[in-house]
């Protein structure tokens, strides 16, 4: 299996879970943040939604200069517009997982703010790092949504909700 065919398998079974965990952010919680130095529910469950699309840019330029491309996040209000965002998302970052690209993945690419340099990594590993960013920022969904009594989807496996397990006496 190329480098390309994995990572193209590993974002459609990470798709599956994050698609279940997207799912499940209510209407009326976007605004709500656990913590005032996290981010607020629409920031981050936008982020994930959007992750996808770093594939692309990985694989089409040489670089991010955060001084030179101003960001400006999608605007969701509801999940069904974070839906809308994730699966349009999806398409592109599968778009370019294509074998003409794996010649690129050796190739250097470039994480700034104009003289700062945050990272200099092969295009490959900016891939895998995406899509470690998609579990990591899924896992933080996973809290917030625990801590607003949503039940939560398993990952791996079946969840707690999903298996209705309760804790032992030892474990509380």
């Amino acid at each position: 299996m190329s480098l390309i065919e994995f990572y193209l398998k590993q974002l459609n079974e990470e798709s599956i879970t994050t698609r279940k965990m997207l799912e499940r952010v209510p209407n009326d919680k976007y605004d709500w943040q656990p913590h005032p130095k996290s981010m607020d529910i629409r920031r981050l469950a936008t982020h994930i939604a959007e992750l996808p699309t770093w594939i692309t840019m990985t694989l089409t330029t040489d670089e991010l200069d955060f001084e030179n491309n101003a960001y400006a996040q999608k605007n969701v209000d509801n999940t069904s517009q974070l839906m809308e965002v994730f699966e349009r998302s999806l398409i592109d970052g599968r778009s370019q997982l294509i074998p003409a690209n794996e010649a690129k993945l050796d190739e250097i690419w470039t994480l700034r703010s104009g003289d700062v340099i945050y990272s200099k990594r092969t295009k490959s590993e900016v891939i895998l790092m995406t899509l470690s960013q998609i579990i990591h920022h899924r896992a933080q969904l996973g809290v917030f949504l625990r801590l607003l009594n949503i039940p939560i989807p398993g990952s791996y496996g079946p969840s707690a909700d999903e298996m209705n397990f309760a804790p032992s006496e030892a474990e509380v």
